[in-house]
């Protein structure tokens, strides 16, 4: 039984059945363990009078999920390697902000995707990662690093949709408010464009999780060449299913779009891209290409991206250049991996 797992409904329903326990000792630990990160339950009031049921619910953070294997940081941003269970690595990016701490969490080791500007595209696709390990990323750093992290988000390795089950799990298990308590709004998903999971995402109606789309070109023959699942999943039936999707009043919908030199940097593709998001209420982020892809593409000027930036705007369009941070540590969007070699399944650790 792994507490990081459930909901804390859940977990009553397990102590019920396991012990004929229910809610009362269920909030206790979960208040212990997920606010408090206080595996120690022998010693908690609610326990004092079953002591065997306190050591076999110990959370056992003596064999956890994932445990730190190495830590970098540059500009403020710290970059950490997870250890999973069966010795595979995945990573975590926490990056301050003024208001709050982002965790950039993974949500596969590797991805199936394939993108082309993406080092984790092509590190190729390893397994799922469960919802413990998932939610064990945000406990990680905030109840044992002791990070206040309050702001999530799945951009991490990984297409959150491709292990969409967990993924919800994992959201509903960190916004559970006897727990983590993350607000919806405190949480994005980001995607490559599935259709079904935007439609799965859709039907849980919640209207106030954030969802981000990496689009990173403006037209069908680009994209489909950047990121292969174009040719299942074409831009027509990705935005029709985001013109579907139930955003809360003023709502946005996070259009990312990394930027390449010469390659989907043009006014006809600043235009083309207005035109396709037209209808849609979205925040454009464009973000400069973070060697870590194929070395075919290379990162813009700054006087192109603000170029590119201006032509989107004069469209009407609300636009940020984001920043990238922790670019040196390989820490930038699209920069996280783990090694793995496919031919003999033994992890290297050295970065992509």
């Amino acid at each position: 039984m792994n507490v990081l797992g459930m909901t804390c409904e859940e977990l009553a329903q397990e102590l019920n059945r396991r012990y004929g326990k229910g809610m009362f000792h269920a909030a206790a630990m979960y208040r212990e363990l997920l606010q408090k990160g206080n595996s120690n339950l022998s010693a908690v009031d609610s326990f004092s009078r079953s002591q065997q049921l306190a050591r076999d619910l110990a959370f056992g953070l003596e064999r956890p999920d994932l445990e730190v294997a190495a830590r970098q940081e540059a500009e403020g941003v710290a970059k950490y390697a997870f250890r999973l269970h069966d010795g595979l690595e995945i990573e975590s990016v926490l990056v301050p902000m003024p208001r709050h701490t982002t965790i950039c969490i993974s949500s596969q080791v590797g991805c199936r995707m394939g993108c082309r500007i993406c080092a984790t595209g092509r590190m190729g696709f390893v397994r799922n990662l469960s919802v413990a390990e998932i939610v064990g990323q945000v406990y990680t750093a905030r109840l044992v690093l002791g990070h206040a992290v309050n702001n999530v988000v799945f951009m991490g390795m990984g297409e959150p949709l491709d292990n969409i089950d967990a993924v919800i799990q994992a959201v509903r298990v960190m916004n559970d408010s006897r727990g983590l308590n993350i607000a919806h709004s405190h949480i994005t998903v980001s995607t490559a464009g599935l259709a079904d999971g935007i439609h799965r995402l859709a039907d849980l109606q919640w209207p106030r999780l954030n969802l981000a789309v990496s689009l990173n070109a403006s037209n069908d023959r680009l994209r489909s060449e950047l990121m292969p699942v174009n040719h299942t999943v074409p831009m027509s039936d990705l935005k029709q299913a985001l013109l579907e999707y139930p955003l809360r009043k003023k709502g946005v919908f996070f259009i990312e779009y990394v930027l390449l030199k010469g390659c989907n940097d043009e006014h006809e593709q600043a235009l083309e891209l207005a035109a396709f998001l037209r209808g849609l209420p979205v925040r454009v982020n464009v973000i400069p290409y973070n060697n870590g892809g194929e070395p075919a593409y290379a990162s813009p000027s700054e006087e192109q991206v603000k170029r590119f930036c201006g032509w989107l705007a004069q469209e009407g369009l609300f636009v940020r250049r984001r920043v990238s941070r922790g670019r040196s540590i390989q820490a930038g969007c699209g920069q996280l991996c783990k090694n793995r070699d496919i031919t003999t399944g033994n992890q290297r650790n050295a970065e992509c």
